[in-house]
């Protein structure tokens, strides 16, 4: 089972509320406020769906561009020492710092 709903190049997010009975979500990644709920998978998806259409139909009404998320590039906040030996050991690899963080991610999470 999957706490996640994609459509569009979006992601949403899945909880349900005991109390109210119902699934909600946001959708993640990118910085407007976006939720949606449902008290089935199906009202759910279709409340998930019309929230992402409207987004993008008033971007394009207001001449706004809208967020794209997970473009591939974030920042990242980390100790001196860290970051000094992360970039030794990318450079004794003979890769970049990026490609060295990329790998070191990909790892983790695959």
């Amino acid at each position: 089972m999957s706490n996640y709903i994609h459509y569009r190049d979006y992601t949403g997010s899945i909880e349900f509320s005991e109390e109210d009975a119902v699934f909600h979500g946001r959708v993640i990644g990118i910085k407007n406020m976006l939720s949606f709920e449902g008290d089935s998978v199906k009202t759910l998806t279709e409340d998930f769906h019309n929230a992402v259409d409207e987004y993008l139909e008033f971007c394009e009404n207001s001449g706004k561009q809208p967020e794209k998320p997970f473009k591939g590039s974030f920042n990242v906040r980390i100790q001196p020492e860290l970051h000094r030996k992360a970039a030794l050991a990318a450079s004794a690899r003979g890769v970049s710092l990026n490609a060295f963080v990329e790998d070191a991610i990909r790892h983790t999470v695959d």
